[in-house]
């Protein structure tokens, strides 16, 4: 089998980690391997399949001889991302820096896969909270055409990276103790509390979380009629994505048909069994790939809506596992640079 040269920027971070965890998980055919990051991560030493790679800092001499570059998130890709296009490597960023300029591919590899093709050296990787809930839309909107989405987020501190599982850590403990709390991470005490907000206010007072699911949802869908509105929540949750999501669509579609069109797509795992009192939860959907359906039934103030329950592991399919999926897509189609 051919080898791909692959580095990973970020690589000591959270999804870093999570990364060089799936690439050996999903036996991805990896040739030379670098793990990069800033200096302050420098010389740590990581394992892959029980060897050990030393952390090395991201120069664009990084990129040399590489075929993807993984990037895990924050600015790496703004200041690296064209040195390592330049260098032959494909891009798959997973920052918000590329997710809606028109030249770069937004893909969600169950949604989308065929986006890839037209890549010029960079994919994005699309919002956590966006790549569950699209993978939940898709064989709807196949169905029956979307109209309107109404969805609100319950996530996980982990979404904030290791800061925000400290932080619920710190404060649930501090209010067990009656110990005094001082938020860092976030703008209030999340623990046995929840904070609607995520991210920077925007337009309309939405925040950018918000707007994310909105631009997002409509450019992998490849539809701009569909009308999104998001509500984003931080919950006092370790780990997974939760969302409520309702959806009209222009033909109606039962309960028991949403339930057979979820449980025959890839990657989604249908949970639904009231009368057993089985739906999806944070607790089962950690460490995970797939998106865990539940709750499904249909909208009784509307003649043609959905109520659906939607939870993933938004570090893995929400940002690791997403990416590596693409890399997969790109070595299955040959459309790396170097091919």
């Amino acid at each position: 089998m051919k080898k791909f040269n692959v580095v990973i920027v970020g690589a000591s971070g959270a999804v870093g980690q999570e990364l060089l965890k799936i690439l050996d998980e999903r036996n991805f055919p990896v040739g030379e391997l670098r793990l990069c990051a800033t200096s302050r991560s420098a010389g740590k030493v990581m394992l892959f399949k029980d060897q050990p790679y030393q952390v090395k800092i991201t120069t664009p001499d990084s990129f040399n001889g590489m075929d993807i570059a993984l990037f895990a998130g924050g600015i790496a890709s703004k200041e690296f991302g064209s040195a390592a296009v330049e260098r032959g490597a494909v891009v798959i960023d997973n920052s918000s820096n590329y997710r809606m300029d028109p030249a770069v591919p937004l893909v969600v590899p169950e949604v989308n896969p065929e986006d890839v093709k037209w890549h010029q050296g960079i994919i994005a990787n699309p919002n956590c909270s966006t790549i569950q809930m699209v993978v939940a839309l898709k064989p709807i909107h196949d169905a029956a055409k979307i109209k309107r989405v109404v969805v609100a987020t319950y996530q996980a501190v982990s979404g904030a990276g290791r800061e925000g599982i400290e932080e619920l850590t710190g404060q649930t403990r501090a209010v067990l103790e009656q110990g005094e709390i001082t938020p860092k991470i976030f703008p209030y005490p999340i623990a046995f509390n929840l904070i609607p907000h995520i991210d920077v206010f925007m337009d309309l007072d939405y925040t950018k979380e918000e707007w994310k699911m909105v631009k997002e949802t409509q450019k992998i869908l490849h539809d701009d009629a569909i009308a999104v509105t998001a509500t984003t929540v931080r919950v006092p949750v370790y780990r997974s994505h939760s969302e409520a999501v309702n959806i009209e669509t222009h033909r109606k579609i039962t309960a028991q048909e949403a339930k057979r069109l979820f449980e025959s797509f890839p990657g989604i795992v249908v949970i639904d069994d009231p009368g057993a009192k089985l739906y999806p939860m944070p607790l089962f959907a950690s460490n995970r790939d797939e998106v865990f359906i539940g709750r499904i039934r249909e909208d009784n103030s509307i003649p043609n809506g959905l109520n659906i329950w939607v939870v993933a592991d938004q570090i893995r399919k929400g940002a690791a596992t997403n990416a590596v999926q693409i890399a997969e897509l790109l070595v299955e189609y040959g459309c790396l640079m170097n091919n």
